[in-house]
């Protein structure tokens, strides 16, 4: 800016020229670019520069600078101590000479060789400020007022500018955060025009019909409807471009099915709604896949069943928490668990009720690649016959009485692990069937279910029934007891590793003295002689329930079994000579019916015949009551024949 009386003096029309020609066609940086040097040309300036606040508001940050006849970068420059400080607080600034005297602390100005400034605020609608206009010269600005009013001209041009693109920014935030929140959302949504060519197809809808957006957007919808969708989809269309007062869903009277790229149908659910946009009307799709759906709702409510079943393992009481003993014949079985655990072949434990099978088991579960997933475990024998195959493989809602919903069985609960089928020479025949496809073909169906269900599931099974015996008889199949006898192990009973039980009772000791609160410090020799030489029946379960009565007899440090905790000993097992420890009879001369049979008789006589209760016999034999009468009722055990024998 020049003072009136110099030789060149400012053209007006020069300057409105150069307003036009700096913003003719340019927006964004490019404009201001051409601003700034049309202003330094227009007012004769060596320095002009818009700016802008950082975000801290202690800087401003040039978004155009003309220095010296050229563009030069931007610069970042504190606010305080400078010429603009005024300015960027919303007055106008004009220092026609002496700056860097004005300004010391600017080092900037020292650098430029700057003795004047001029400078306007940029206000936004609500008139706050967001910027500032300056000129800077190292000759005086004497021409003050019309340099001013040159500058707020093209300030208005530069706030105009600044405006629009902090709107397009804040239009670029609002669309990436609503893309975000649309790619985000689990259900497909779709939006289409009044022809059915799509205009948004978010992530859920690329996933749902297998197609990415690009090949979607700006083609017909058609190729993703069935015919049923199409004419549902169109009576919506009809009735909401009528303003038809009518529900959300786009809904067909046997269901919706959409198809995807691959020509897949699967059902949806699935609604609609109409806006419309700079006078066009697009409606929106939002698709749900039912069968995915349905399978989240499955694996939910397996989830919730395997929950329910490992708060039933909590809450059991298991024989033992390992397998205790160091006999020659327990080794043998725990070899055999150790070859035959990386395998996924079916085992088979054999041995006397109360022998530790289940133990096995688990010791086998536990060595083999399955140990990450479930071991379930099934007491056949613990179940009416009409509801084990609806445990073992489930079944559909209403597919007898008093099934209201779909139910898992314990298959698919192990899917990828073990089951263990404890007792399972009570399963009846018609459900061995069952139970041979399951192993032959690796799928099950549930009960009142139409649909095959492919399942990964080792099986491990055990009984103390003499299972070829069962064969001959036809109670058992035949092809089953193949199938599942490819790897047997014989658990043996306590009696045939007598070493095992003083290792045996220590353990029970301690776990039930800490249990119960008690201090047992010392085992006699005489009791533990007593011990070792009963026959044992019931093996380690009922050692297991004496050693815990013991317990709770015991007022001292010394562990007390009274003689009334072992009862004579059943002729079936009794010793060859006195003090000897009791041993087994061959087993081809004395039937496991036959032991199992005897055993329960000398608990009920120890029980007084009393079956439920605490101190029945059914808690001793660590049974079910209802179990156990089923057990006397097919071994024909009752008080007025044993009272005889």
């Amino acid at each position: 800016m020049s003072d009136p009386s110099a030789s060149n003096p400012i053209d007006e029309d020069a300057v409105l020229r150069a307003i036009v020609e700096g913003v003719e066609a340019k927006t964004g940086d490019e404009f201001f670019a051409s601003l700034v040097r049309h202003l330094a040309w227009a007012l004769r300036v060596q320095y002009s520069f818009v700016s802008e606040f950082t975000e801290d508001g202690r800087h401003f940050r040039t978004k155009a600078l003309w220095a010296r006849g050229r563009l030069a970068e931007n610069l970042t420059v504190p606010i305080a101590g400078t010429p603009c400080e005024a300015v960027l607080c919303g007055g106008m600034s004009h220092h026609p000479d002496r700056l860097q005297e004005l300004f010391p602390e600017d080092v900037a100005l020292v650098t430029w060789g700057a003795r004047s400034y001029c400078g306007v605020p940029l206000l936004d609608r609500a008139g706050v400020v967001v910027g500032h206009l300056a000129i800077i010269d190292d000759a005086p600005m004497l021409d003050g007022p019309r340099g001013l009013a040159i500058l707020r001209i093209f300030a208005a041009r530069a706030r105009a500018e600044l405006e629009r693109q902090r709107a397009e920014a804040a239009l670029r935030e609002s669309e990436d955060r609503l893309a975000r929140i649309l790619d985000s959302a689990m259900d497909a949504i779709v939006t289409i025009d009044e022809r059915r060519c799509v205009e948004l197809f978010n992530d859920a809808a690329e996933k749902a019909f297998r197609c990415p957006a690009p090949a979607a957007i700006g083609r017909p919808i058609d190729r993703f409807l069935t015919d049923g969708f199409r004419r549902a989809l169109d009576d919506s269309m009809r009735a909401l471009a009528r303003g038809e007062a009518t529900a959300p869903y786009v809904w067909a009277p046997h269901g919706l099915k959409a198809r995807d790229a691959e020509g897949r149908e699967f059902t949806i659910e699935a609604t609609v709604s109409a806006v419309t946009v700079q006078g066009r009307g697009l409606y929106t799709l939002i698709l749900r896949d039912v069968e995915q759906r349905r399978q989240a709702e499955e694996s939910l409510r397996v989830l919730h069943r395997q929950n329910e079943y490992l708060q039933e393992e909590i809450r059991a009481v298991h024989n033992v928490d390992e397998i205790v003993g160091q006999s020659a014949a327990l080794e043998q079985v725990l070899e055999q668990a150790r070859l035959v655990a990386p395998t996924d072949s079916s085992v088979l434990i054999l041995g006397e009720t109360g022998t530790g099978k289940e133990l096995v088991a688990r010791a086998v579960h536990s060595a083999s690649r399955r140990r990450d997933f479930p071991l379930v475990k099934i007491n056949c024998a613990a179940l009416p016959s009409g509801l084990i195959e609806s445990e073992l493989f489930g079944h559909e809602k209403g597919s007898f009485t008093g099934a209201h919903e779909r139910r898992i069985g314990r298959f698919e609960l192990a899917d990828r692990g073990t089951i263990f089928l404890d007792e399972l020479g009570e399963i009846p025949l018609e459900v061995q069937v069952k139970l041979l496809r399951v192993l032959q073909e690796q799928e099950i169906e549930r009960v009142g279910g139409s649909t095959p269900i492919k399942v990964d599931v080792r099986v491990i099974a055990a009984t103390n029934r003499d299972l070829t015996r069962a064969v001959a008889d036809g109670t058992f199949r035949s092809d089953l007891f193949y199938r599942l006898n490819v790897f047997p192990v014989h658990m043996p009973p306590l009696r045939a590793r007598t070493e095992d039980i003083p290792a045996l009772v220590h353990y029970f000791a301690a776990r039930y003295a800490a249990t119960i609160g008690r201090r047992i410090e010392r085992i006699t020799r005489d009791t533990m002689e007593r011990l070792v030489a009963y026959e044992w029946p019931g093996n380690v379960r009922e050692l297991e329930n004496v050693i815990e009565r013991a317990v709770i007899l015991s007022p001292g440090p010394e562990l007390a079994v009274p003689s009334e905790l072992l009862p004579a000993p059943s002729p079936a097992v009794r010793g060859d000579a006195p003090g000897r420890p009791a041993v087994a009879a061959p087993e081809e001369t004395i039937p496991l019916d036959a032991l199992e049979r005897d055993h329960i008789i000398a608990v009920l006589k120890q029980a007084n015949w009393r079956i439920d209760g605490p101190q029945g016999a059914a808690r001793i034999l660590d049974m079910h009551p209802s179990t156990l009468r089923s057990r006397m009722k097919k071994l024909g055990i009752r008080r007025s024949l044993a009272d005889l024998s």
